[in-house]
C-alpha cells in the first residue's frame, strides 16, 4: 500500500505580542506568517529572514529573536532544509531557557518543533527526549488536560508508532482524543484531527472497519462545523478515498478523491502543495486500475507544482519523480533513469542520508527499471548497493532484504546464471522463514 494517508508531526508557529505600537518587525512577521499559511514558502523564508535580521538589533536575548528564529526554522522544515533548521531551533531554545518561566509556552513550542525535526530525520531517540521534555513542561504549566498537552501526546504517539510500539502509540493518541473531546465537545473540529490520527493507527493495524468509522466521524464534524468546502474536509475525503482504494473499493474511492481535489483547488489555489498531493493520490488510484494514460498527466502536474512550491530538492519532488518513473516502467516506455530515478536518489541522499530507507527504496526501483531496459549489470549494481547498506544496519529489515534477494535471483535467472539465482532464492526464503518464526 502506498503511503497515501500521511501522519503529520505537528509544527507550531510561535505567536508574538506587539511591543507598544506595531513596529516594522511586527509587519514583517505578519507578512511572513501569511505567506506560510498560504504555503508560499520561498516568500515566507525571505520575510522571516528579514524578521531575524531586525530582531538581532533588539539584543541577543530578546524573545522576539527567539520567535523569529523558531518560525524561520519551521519554513526550513517544510522545505526539507533540515540542516538549516536545527541550529536555529537550538538557538531559539537557548534564548527562551535563559529568559525562564515567562516563556515556558514558547519553550514548549520550540521543543515540539525540534522533536518534529528529529522525527522527520528518523532520529527517534532525540525526538522522544524532546517530546518528553515538551510534555512535562506543558503538563506542569497547563495541567494534564490542556489541548496543547493533547497535541504533544499525539506527536509522541505517532513517534512510538514509527518505532513499532503500537500499544504505547494507541494509548497516547486515545488519551489525546479524550482530552480534546472533553475540552471542546463531541462535534468540534479540534476533535476531528485526533479522530483522524486514531483512524490512521487502526488502519495500519489492519482494523479497517474501526478506521473507516473514525474517518467518517471526522468528516461529519468538519463538514458540519467548517462547511463543505473546507480544506480540512478535503483532507478527510482524501483519507477515506485512500482507505477505499487500498480495499479495492475503486468506485467509492474515485469520487471521494475527485471531490477532495476540487475542494483543494477551489480553496487553496491550483498551485498549492496539497493540490499536488491530491493529484498524486488520484494518479495512484488510476495506476492501480491500470489506467496509465489518465495517471501520467496527473503525476506530471503534481511534479510541476511541487518543484515550484517546495523547490527542486524537496523530498516530495523525489516522490513525484519516483512515481512518474514507476509508471513509465509499467507502461513499458523507455525510462530515462538518469533524469528521474537518479534525480530522486540524489534528493533523498541529501535530505535523509546516503544509507536511509528512502535511498534503499529508490535504489531498488532503479534496479527494477534497469532490468526492464536490459541494463542488467547496472541493475545488479543497484541491488548490491542495497545489500551493502542493509548489512551495516543493526536490525535486519527482513521485507526489504527478502525483496532484494528475490530481485537478484530473477536477474541472474534472466542471464542463465542458475546457480547464483538458486542461491539468492534460498536466501530470500530463509529471510522470510526467519521473519515468520516466533521469536
Amino acid at each position: 500500500m502506498r503511503n497515501l494517508i500521511l501522519w503529520i508531526f505537528s509544527l507550531t508557529l510561535v505567536p508574538w505580542l506587539a511591543f507598544g505600537q506595531a513596529s516594522h518587525w511586527d509587519a514583517t512577521m505578519i507578512a511572513a506568517q501569511k505567506a506560510y499559511g498560504q504555503a508560499q514558502f520561498p516568500e515566507a523564508e525571505g520575510q522571516f529572514l528579514q524578521a531575524v535580521k531586525e530582531a538581532e538589533l533588539f539584543g541577543p536575548g530578546d524573545p522576539r529573536l527567539a520567535t523569529a528564529l523558531n518560525n524561520l526554522a519551521l519554513v526550513y522544515v517544510r522545505e526539507a532544509k533540515y540542516a538549516d533548521a536545527e541550529p536555529l531551533l537550538k538557538r531559539a531554545l537557548g534564548i527562551v531557557e535563559v529568559n525562564g518561566h515567562p516563556t515556558a509556552a514558547e519553550k514548549a513550542s520550540t521543543l515540539n518543533n525540534l522533536a518534529a525535526l528529529y522525527a522527520y530525520q528518523s532520529r527517534y531517540e532525540e525526538a522522544k527526549q524532546a517530546y518528553r521534555q515538551c510534555l512535562d513542561l506543558r503538563e506542569k504549566n497547563l495541567g494534564p488536560d490542556h489541548p496543547d498537552v493533547a497535541t504533544t501526546l499525539n506527536n509522541l504517539g505517532a513517534l512510538y508508532w514509527d518505532q513499532g510500539k503500537s500499544a504505547e502509540a494507541e494509548a497516547l493518541i486515545t488519551r489525546a482524543m479524550h482530552i480534546k473531546e472533553n475540552t471542546f465537545g463531541p462535534e468540534n473540529p479540534e476533535l476531528a484531527s485526533s479522530l483522524n490520527n486514531l483512524a490512521v493507527l487502526y488502519i495500519r493495524q489492519g482494523k479497517y472497519t474501526e478506521g473507516e468509522a473514525f474517518f467518517k466521524r471526522a468528516l461529519f464534524i468538519r463538514q458540519k462545523a467548517l462547511g463543505p468546502d473546507s480544506p480540512d474536509v478535503a483532507n478527510s475525503l482524501n483519507n477515506l478515498a485512500a482507505l477505499y482504494s487500498f480495499q479495492g473499493r475503486y468506485s467509492d474511492a474515485e469520487p471521494a478523491f475527485l471531490r477532495s481535489l476540487a475542494i483543494a483547488e477551489k480553496t487553496l489555489g491550483p498551485k498549492h502543495p496539497d493540490v499536488a498531493s491530491g493529484l498524486n493520490n488520484l494518479a495512484e488510484l488510476y495506476r492501480t486500475q491500470k489506467r496509465y494514460e489518465e495517471a501520467e498527466p496527473l503525476y506530471k502536474r503534481a511534479l510541476s507544482i511541487r518543484e515550484e512550491a517546495l523547490g527542486p530538492d524537496h523530498p516530495d519532488v523525489a516522490d513525484s519523480l519516483d512515481h512518474l518513473a514507476g509508471l513509465m516502467v509499467l507502461k513499458s516506455k523507455e525510462v530515462n533513469v538518469d533524469l528521474l530515478y537518479k534525480r530522486a536518489l540524489e534528493i533523498r541522499k541529501k535530505v535523509y542520508g546516503p544509507e536511509s530507507p528512502p535511498v534503499v527504496a529508490t535504489l531498488n526501483n532503479m534496479g527494477v527499471a534497469y532490468a526492464q531496459e536490459g541494463r542488467l549489470s547496472e541493475a545488479e549494481r543497484a541491488f548490491s548497493d542495497i545489500l551493502a547498506i542493509l548489512d551495516k544496519q543493526p536490525k535486519i529489515d527482513s521485507p526489504t532484504l527478502s525483496t532484494v534477494y528475490t530481485n537478484l535471483s530473477n536477474l541472474y535467472l534472466r542471464q542463465g546464471m542458475r546457480k547464483k539465482a538458486r542461491k539468492m532464492a534460498s536466501k530470500a526464503k530463509a529471510v522470510r522463514e526467519q521473519e515468520a518464526s516466533p521469536s
